[in-house]
């Protein structure tokens, strides 16, 4: 029984052990300030939100610290099942539900298909995508 409730405990560590956090900082995290057409950028609505996906401040930058990314990455990893994309709801919410996403999503549909770029940038990343040096 205490295994079982220290694996519990331990599931979003090792999750986010899984994840790389510099493909995490050099691709996905610019995504959340990307101004895409016809919706605002995640980081308008998602830093002073009461949701799940909470960003940090930019405190008068255009970029997070590394401080900031770390925490950033370390929220966001509890929003994905590493490995699969299909199944982690920080693709899922944000989807158009033809293709598959979540009924609702406050934002409206940053991706309209599997096909988007940035979609897909995200999936690499829960796949285990790593940073090229």
């Amino acid at each position: 029984m205490i295994s079982l409730r220290l694996l519990i405990l331990l599931a979003p560590l090792l999750s986010a052990q899984s994840l790389d956090f510099a493909f995490y900082k050099t691709k996905v995290e610019p995504i959340f300030l990307k101004k895409r057409p016809g919706h605002a950028r995640c980081v308008a609505c998602h830093v002073d939100a009461d949701t799940a996906f909470k960003l940090q401040p930019l405190e008068g930058s255009s970029i997070w610290t590394d401080e900031q990314s770390m925490k950033n990455f370390q929220m966001v990893s509890r929003l994905v099942v590493p490995g699969d994309p299909a199944s982690s709801r920080l693709l899922t919410h944000t989807l158009a539900p033809a293709a598959g996403g979540d009924k609702f999503h406050g934002g409206g549909r940053q991706f309209a298909s599997r096909d988007d770029p940035d979609w897909k940038t995200i999936a690499d990343w829960i796949h285990g995508g790593k940073a090229s040096n």
